[in-house]
């Protein structure tokens, strides 16, 4: 069953220097109970897109296109809706979570709040006790509801994140650069916690990073964006694996690959910097930076296209194999 679908979504934000368009025509789905992740560099519209989904974009954006929850159209939801469907039908860990707590406030507190707020208990005691098992949910001792958030680690806290994510049942969780700032194990144990929340509890998860490495042990499928757009998607396996974008391969090769003594110590950078949105190059917005780019990328921006079955991406010489 498809809980979550974007359709031609597109995000223009007024500026100043006149629009800038931070996601253009962007079309995903989401299965209940399954993974999706979206890699990219940094300003590729990752972020936008997981804002979009719960409509907390800033009020210089315009959003065309739909996204659909469960069938219904969130960009059309009255506020009263909205204010219902978020953190109780969806919710998000943000981008830079371990700033996103509340200095003065103890863990526990905060954890409750949105179980107050959407009636999940009725009293201040049901409201700790569902936070004490929220806590034990995440791996964390129910203790550290009486904690303040500079008494745990950054690991701690982004399991304080991800518990006050869960706390009201949502059936789709967004999850916004999950493991930046931590170390490896710590990640790996992030990483490993949503995997099993799904599994368990049968969610839908989107997670969203810059690195492929950690989205392709994490997620069933796999978006990359480049300048707002989809480049390619498809299954993880044939994304990482056979990747038919050249930015896709250029993303993926500047990670170590673990176990590839080879690659370990000699990941590749890509040359040159992403376009700015708003100053987007002719044709194809990857070919200044293509190794691969012929005379026909400099005019043509080739969208998505079948590249194998379930699996698409926007190349020239893709679309090529499949006309030819």
């Amino acid at each position: 069953m498809t809980l979550l679908q974007l359709e031609d979504v597109s995000v223009t934000y007024r500026t100043a220097d006149g629009p800038v368009p931070a996601v253009r025509g962007v079309s995903l789905e989401l299965e209940a109970g399954s993974t999706l992740g979206i890699a990219g560099e940094s300003g590729s519209g990752k972020s936008t897109v997981a804002a979009t989904v719960l409509r907390l974009n800033p009020a210089s954006a315009t959003v065309t296109g739909r996204v659909l929850l469960d069938g219904e159209d969130v960009l059309g939801m009255n506020f009263g809706r909205l204010r219902a469907v978020r953190w109780a039908e969806a919710s998000i860990v943000f981008q830079g979570a371990l700033h996103s707590l509340n200095p003065l406030q103890k863990i526990g507190r905060q954890v409750a709040e949105p179980v107050l707020l959407h009636g999940q208990a009725d009293t201040r005691r049901g409201a700790d006790a569902m936070t004490r098992e929220l806590l034990g949910q995440v791996g964390l001792p129910p203790r550290l509801a009486s904690s303040y958030p500079h008494q745990l680690s950054g690991g701690q806290k982004q399991r304080v994140m991800i518990a006050m994510a869960l706390a009201c049942g949502p059936r789709l969780i967004i999850a916004d650069e999950p493991t930046t700032a931590l170390d490896v194990m710590v990640q790996a144990q992030v990483l490993d916690l949503l995997t099993a929340l799904v599994h368990d509890l049968g969610v839908g998860l989107v997670v969203i990073s810059h690195d492929l490495s950690v989205l392709g042990t994490t997620c069933d499928r796999l978006a990359v964006m480049y300048a707002g757009r989809v480049v390619e998607e498809g299954p993880s396996a044939d994304v990482l694996d056979r990747a038919r974008h050249p930015y896709t391969r250029a993303l993926s090769a500047a990670y170590p690959t673990i176990g590839d003594p080879a690659a370990r110590f000699a990941p590749r950078g890509l040359p040159g910097d992403p376009p700015w949105p708003g100053d987007l190059p002719a044709g194809c917005p990857f070919h200044p930076r293509c190794p691969e780019a012929v005379d026909v990328c400099r005019t043509e921006d080739v969208r998505l296209r079948p590249a194998a079955p379930g699996h698409q991406a926007a190349c020239v010489h893709v679309a090529a194999e499949v006309t030819g």
